[in-house]
C-alpha cells in the first residue's frame, strides 16, 4: 500500500482494514467522508489535463469503480448501520456519476439514488484542458514556469487556481451534516486536504490521488483504502 503524503497522515490503514494509530483524535468529532475519485478515462491515460471536460470512464476505470464499491463495503458494514443511511453525493460531471452509479450497484443501491453538487466539479484548467503537459511546453511555456512557482495560487489562462477551488469545496464540506459517500476528482480530494489542514497547500497541490481507492476523511485524519 502507498501513502501519498506521510508525514501528515496521523493514521494509516491496510487492504485488509486493520488500523496502525499513530496520534489521538482529541476534538469533537465531525462528519465522516469516504470519498473515491472517478475512475481512468482515456485523457488520464494520455496524461491530458481533463478539468471540467466530460470525459467517460474507460474500461479500467470502471473496474476501478467497482474496485471502489467493493473497499466501500467493507468500510461501511463494519460500522453497524445500514449502508443505505448514508449520504451520496457526486460531482455531476460524467466520470464521477458513472463512478458513483458503479459504487452504488456494487454495494447493492439504486445506482441512481444519489444527489450532485456543482461545488465538487474539477478545477477548470481553462485553456489547457485536452493538452499534455509536454504539449503545453511549446505553447505555454513562460506560464508554466510562473506556475511551478506558486502552483497553489496560480490561476490557469481561462480557468481556476488551486486557491479558488478550495474556496467552493469548503462551501460545500460546510454544508455536510452526516457520514457521506463522495465521488468527485484529484484536485477536489486535494482541496479537501488543504482545507482540513491535514497538509500544507503547495504539498496538497503536487500530491498523486489514486483510482481504485477510496480515502476517508474524519475531520482532523485522511486515511487511504485500497
Amino acid at each position: 500500500m502507498k501513502l501519498n503524503y506521510p508525514a501528515f497522515i496521523p493514521y494509516w490503514c491496510s487492504p485488509n482494514g486493520a488500523e496502525a494509530v499513530l496520534e489521538p483524535l482529541t476534538s469533537m468529532p465531525q462528519p465522516v467522508l469516504y470519498f473515491a475519485r472517478h475512475g481512468e478515462t482515456d485523457w488520464n491515460r494520455e496524461r491530458r489535463l481533463q478539468g471540467q471536460h466530460d470525459i467517460p470512464l474507460n474500461a479500467l476505470g470502471r473496474t476501478q469503480a467497482s474496485r471502489c464499491g467493493v473497499i466501500l463495503r467493507g468500510l461501511l458494514g463494519r460500522n453497524g448501520r445500514p449502508i443505505s443511511e448514508y449520504d451520496y453525493v457526486s460531482s455531476p460531471l460524467g466520470r464521477a456519476r458513472a463512478t458513483m452509479e458503479l459504487i452504488r450497484a456494487e454495494i447493492d443501491l439504486d445506482p441512481d439514488g444519489y444527489r450532485t453538487d456543482a461545488r465538487l466539479m474539477e478545477m477548470s484548467f481553462g485553456r489547457w484542458e485536452g493538452f499534455t503537459f509536454a504539449e503545453l511546453q511549446a505553447r505555454e511555456a513562460a506560464a508554466l514556469k510562473e506556475r511551478e512557482r506558486d502552483k497553489w495560487g496560480f490561476v490557469l489562462p481561462g480557468g481556476e487556481s488551486y486557491a479558488q477551488l478550495v474556496v467552493r469545496v469548503r462551501a460545500w464540506y460546510e454544508t455536510v451534516e452526516r457520514d457521506t459517500v463522495v465521488s468527485a476528482h484529484g484536485g477536489v480530494c486535494r482541496a479537501l486536504m488543504a482545507h482540513l489542514g491535514l497538509v500544507p497547500p503547495e504539498a496538497a497541490s503536487m500530491g498523486d490521488i489514486g483510482q481504485g481507492v477510496v480515502y476517508v476523511f474524519d475531520g482532523q485524519s485522511m486515511a487511504r483504502y485500497e
